[in-house]
């Protein structure tokens, strides 16, 4: 693997650098760039397989670098200070990032992911995504990229109808019937979604209250979803449930 390192601060670059060479063997080429233009130069000299790019430069932000490109023959991971709408943002659009300050464990789990997804050829796709979710989007207008085993999906929130944990996995419901696999826990998706009107109506099951059709007390309590769907209740979370019902 190629990796390039595109970061204003040298601190950082240096840091990282130090950390992939001490632990990271796969990594047979490492080099760096510290602004916009010599990053779209190192790019084309070294042809890298994977970017660690910085969301902050100094005469720009990594996704003007980025967007200056014709084509994408790397993976990206973005490096960022913390930032609770900047992070939602990447994990909606599904690319990767590691905070700052840069942790070993952070930086061998991107190279391991990195690994499996060298040359994604969606990663333009994804920016975009990634643009809107950083804007002041509503949660009908809002988009999430979902991945299966072979196929990445871009899929309006709104048109979820609910999750279903299925072990480490998690199985979407869509409103055109569509059913979606992704290897990311149910917990996961329950951080993200929630803001944007969801909720976890038992230990296997994430809501969209706008899709739910009616409450039925039987039985402890169940909703009819708009897919036809029944969705247990847990008594756990049966006064949540009617709570968020009676502000729809």
């Amino acid at each position: 693997m190629k990796v390039l390192i595109i970061d204003n601060d040298q601190k950082i670059r240096q840091g990282l650098k130090t950390m992939i060479e001490k632990f990271c063997p796969q990594v047979v080429e490492l080099n760096e760039a510290n602004a916009i233009q010599s990053g779209i130069e190192a790019i084309a000299k070294y042809n890298p397989d994977l970017i660690f790019l910085d969301v902050e430069l100094d005469e720009g932000t990594g996704m003007d670098l980025l967007s200056k490109l014709k084509e994408y023959k790397f993976d990206v991971v973005f490096i960022t200070a913390y930032n609770k709408y900047a992070v939602d943002a990447f994990k909606f659009s599904a690319i990767d990032f590691i905070l700052k300050p840069i942790g070993l464990e952070d930086l061998l789990n991107a190279l391991q992911k990195a690994k499996t997804s060298l040359a994604n050829k969606d990663l333009l796709k994804q920016l975009v995504i990634l643009k809107e979710n950083m804007g002041s989007l509503s949660s009908s207008e809002k988009k999430i990229v979902l991945k299966d085993s072979g196929t990445m999906y871009f899929i309006k929130v709104s048109d979820i109808i609910h999750c279903k944990a299925e072990g480490n996995y998690t199985e979407f419901y869509l409103v055109n019937k569509q059913k979606l696999v992704t290897s990311n826990m149910l917990k996961e998706y329950e951080a993200m979604l929630e803001p944007y009107g969801f909720i976890r109506t038992h230990h296997s099951h994430l809501i969209n209250i706008k899709k739910i059709v009616r409450f039925d007390k039987a039985d402890g309590g169940s909703l009819l979803l708009e897919n036809n769907h029944n969705v247990p209740v847990s008594q756990r979370k049966k006064d949540q449930v009617l709570e968020a019902l009676s502000k729809i």
